[in-house]
């Protein structure tokens, strides 16, 4: 039995995964800003492992390990959607639409291998808008694939 609790207690520090919408209630425009914002995705589906923080939209990295990410944008014709995902600092990749009438849909994702307390969030580009509403169109997730080992690494 006792070795049955450790086991679960393992498999606890592992479970990490957040899924958020942008908005928690209401529906409206995001944007256009003059620069670059991070984006705060405040409506929380899942937050295991409380690694996402829905008030600067950071995901902070428990565990070193593979993580998988996703963004989605949602906006209007007439103004561009793009917004990119960044690891610290850094952008990695990019959702975009852009065209004179219609709906604008583009989503994104990457495996990303994490150290502990690297972060990962998502920025509007300047002069782009997104629009959301109680559909949650516009999303950001991700979740630990597996934790790696400093040996794990060096096989890459």
């Amino acid at each position: 039995m006792q070795l049955r609790d450790e086991m679960n207690k393992k498999n606890d520090d592992r479970e990490i995964a957040f899924s958020a919408g942008l908005m928690q209630s209401g529906s409206g425009y995001v944007g256009p800003f003059t620069t670059e914002i991070t984006l705060t995705y405040k409506n929380i589906f899942t937050n295991i492992g409380n690694a996402y923080n829905p008030v600067t939209g950071i995901f902070t990295a428990p565990l070193k390990g593979a993580y998988m990410f996703r963004i989605s944008v949602f906006g209007h014709g007439g103004a561009t959607a793009t917004a990119s995902l960044y690891k610290n600092g850094e952008q990695v990749v990019v959702a975009h639409d852009s065209q004179a009438q219609g709906t604008l849909n583009s989503s994104n994702g990457v495996v990303l291998i994490l150290e502990v307390g690297d972060v990962v969030y998502v920025r509007l580009w300047s002069g782009t808008r997104i629009f959301d509403n109680q559909n949650n169109v516009n999303t950001f997730s991700g979740f630990l694939l597996f934790p790696l080992r400093e040996q794990e690494l060096c096989r890459m």
